[in-house]
């Protein structure tokens, strides 16, 4: 497992417009390195972050704040599963950073917004498409065009976070998750996540097609016949990512 920690002391661990490019290039790093099976993104201090370096995107032309989803979109791209492990403020490019991620595990004492809206702007690093893809239309709407916060309670009614513990119990249900994931063939858990989110907004028949051509390629792999196998011997199967 690796753990990428937002850690900004003083600023509730603010992103920078630097900083976003750093993320993507660590989440490539670990996508390559086969030592690494997880990612964890989380924050230090209590807080995952309270959002961007507003007063960076001034400085800033118009076609590079246009492309700022592409680095956002890292977790996504990662073919490992990617854990958002939140508490406290996850506000702006911290709530789209963890759009983008597997599961999210949140505190109790978690708030999440996209309050783009209260400084005229809009969500610009995958907000408005993955929230609405994930709670709908018409929920995005409400916690985008409002800027309001939602709390974790909320957010676990309407889908948008995987589950929430008390603070106290946050590493240890993050560290559950990983050891539940573990025990499944890593090219599984890795296919599962590129058709899922290859197609989830697709048409069906679309989905039908690339889920069947990859399940093809799985029905050839050493972990696939290490599976059934140990299904029928009754024992723990051995998957070697193969």
């Amino acid at each position: 497992m690796a753990t990428i920690t937002l850690d900004v002391p003083g600023k509730f661990n603010r992103v920078s417009m630097l900083a976003r490019d750093q993320l993507a290039a660590v989440f490539a790093d670990f996508d390559r390195d086969d030592s690494v099976r997880f990612v964890v993104l989380t924050g230090a201090g209590g807080q995952f972050t309270a959002g961007g370096d507003i007063a960076g995107f001034l400085t800033k032309s118009p076609w590079v704040v246009s492309q700022l989803a592409k680095n956002v979109a890292a977790p996504e791209r990662c073919s490992k599963p990617v854990i958002a492990k939140l508490q406290g403020y996850v506000f702006g490019v911290g709530l789209e950073l963890a759009l983008a991620c597997d599961f999210r595990i949140a505190a109790e004492d978690t708030q999440m917004a996209l309050p783009e809206a209260t400084i005229g702007m809009i969500p610009g690093s995958g907000g408005t498409q993955r929230l609405a893809r994930l709670i709908g239309v018409g929920r995005a709407k409400d916690i985008i065009m409002r800027g309001r916060r939602v709390r974790a309670d909320e957010a676990l009614a309407i889908g948008l976070v995987t589950e929430v513990v008390a603070p106290d119990q946050l590493d240890e249900t993050v560290a559950s998750l990983i050891d539940e994931l573990s025990r499944h063939a890593p090219l599984s858990l890795a296919m599962s996540k590129r058709v899922l989110n290859t197609v989830y907004d697709g048409p069906l028949h679309v989905g039908l097609e690339l889920e069947g051509l990859a399940y093809g390629l799985m029905q050839q792999t050493h972990d696939f016949h290490e599976g059934v196998e140990a299904f029928v011997e009754k024992r723990k199967p051995e998957f070697d990512g193969t």
